[in-house]
């Protein structure tokens, strides 16, 4: 794919001068990490990730060696699983001849928009009421570009199904959901990326919650405890945190490991391990204009500190709406906002730091508003495949036989 310098320098020109200003700072920050040998971890929600392409650019900047690690949500495995986003077509369930009190609240249903290929591949796996599907299609609705999965069918019952297969064997080869299912997904994946290049890509345990049978599925995969541990020691490997459309972000980042904001006093006083955020460099990146202001009252004079030591409410304090992530936060001192559309600030900031790094991009997502986002959200649609069960159930036999109870799983290697 050309990255597209035209959209890249539209986007530049349309951001604020303070915007403009933060996304410099936070370029040299990991820029200056990568060239000490560094480690960068992204911590991304769902939606709007997903949406703006986000996700997939991550992807590629983990095979370019740029992102170390991302922890995220159920909910963007499960679409990942799926393929990202996909066309579905929407259409009225009830008059299609759905029960009322079975379908979502705005009683729309959607079906996937596939080729034959892919349709036969699904076969393979699960069984596909052909019939219905072709009902589906012929119904009267509008086609829209949406994440992958979900309630579309047959495309979301896979996902739910799959997501069982991918359960079994991560348990077997004793490795989490998420690196399981990326030995199947799409290397323009975060998780297919990931497992390729054996980087971590773990879901918090605030963002369990989601993806249907795929979020119970990761939980099940690794104890509460181990996967803490895992997102602790993820965090506490990094030198610069990326934070982007996140809710929850606290208790993702202080957790019960973490000493600088509390939570994991109780860790050190009995002589666990625990790490420490005081030196890492945490770039947030937020629509919300309070982030800025909470981190401003906080640099100039302590507000926020102040609130914490005095036990007082803080939005009645500082007289802004205020999100708990904004605490922790805006009290780490290297910490930075970048205050934008993440499908603006992550192209930028992206391409800045490769250009620095000097390490060419072959692929570049845009705000989708662009000419250019629509074209890389079509590119996504087209070429982000879904998991590929053989290939998974391959890889996993592979894992499985480094063991010893491998050849009795799976049967001796061929």
């Amino acid at each position: 794919m050309t990255i597209d310098r035209r959209a890249i320098e539209s986007m530049y020109t349309s951001l604020p001068a303070r915007a403009k200003m933060r996304l410099k700072r936070a370029t040299e920050v990991i820029v200056k990490a990568k060239e000490k040998g560094g480690k960068v971890v992204a911590v991304v929600g769902s939606g709007p990730n997903l949406h703006e392409g986000v996700t997939t650019l991550i992807a590629e900047l983990i095979h370019k060696e740029i992102i170390d690690g991302v922890s995220t949500s159920s909910a963007v495995i499960n679409h990942e699983m799926a393929g990202t986003l996909e066309k579905v077509k929407r259409f009225d369930g009830v008059a299609f001849g759905f029960e009322r009190d079975k379908l979502p609240s705005d009683g729309v249903f959607e079906v996937s928009i596939l080729s034959k290929a892919r349709i036969e591949e699904f076969q393979r796996e699960i069984p596909i009421d052909m019939g219905l599907y072709r009902r589906m299609c012929r119904a009267k609705g509008n086609t829209i570009m949406k994440v992958a999965g979900n309630i579309a069918y047959p495309t979301g019952l896979r996902t739910e199904r799959l997501a069982r297969d991918v359960l079994a064997l991560a348990k077997r080869c004793g490795i989490p959901f998420e690196q399981m299912a990326g030995c199947g997904a799409d290397r323009l994946t975060m998780i297919g990326a990931g497992a390729e290049h054996n980087v971590p890509v773990l879901v918090t345990v605030p963002q369990l919650v989601g993806g249907g049978e795929v979020g119970l599925a990761i939980g099940d995969s690794l104890s509460i405890s181990e996967r803490c541990h895992r997102i602790a020691r993820l965090l506490d490997s990094a030198d610069v945190i990326i934070e982007s459309a996140l809710a929850l972000s606290q208790e993702v980042h202080d957790g019960p490991f973490e000493r600088f904001t509390g939570h994991g006093v109780w860790a050190d006083w009995e002589e666990g391990w625990t790490y420490s955020l005081a030196d890492k460099k945490i770039v947030r990146i937020d629509l919300d204009p309070n982030l800025e202001r909470a981190w401003m009252q906080e640099r100039r004079s302590k507000t926020v500190t102040d609130a914490v030591h005095k036990g007082l409410p803080k939005t009645k304090l500082m007289r802004i709406p205020f999100r708990m992530e904004m605490s922790g936060f805006a009290r780490i001192p290297g910490s930075l906002p970048v205050v934008g559309d993440i499908g603006e600030i992550w192209p930028l900031l992206a391409t800045m730091v490769a250009d620095a790094l000097d390490v060419p991009l072959d692929f570049m997502s845009y705000k989708q508003s662009l000419p250019a986002g629509g074209k890389v959200r079509e590119w996504i649609v087209e070429h982000v495949q879904p998991v590929n069960r053989e290939r998974m159930f391959a890889a996993a036999r592979e894992l499985a036989l480094t063991t010893h109870i491998g050849e009795f799983i799976f049967g001796p290697k061929r």
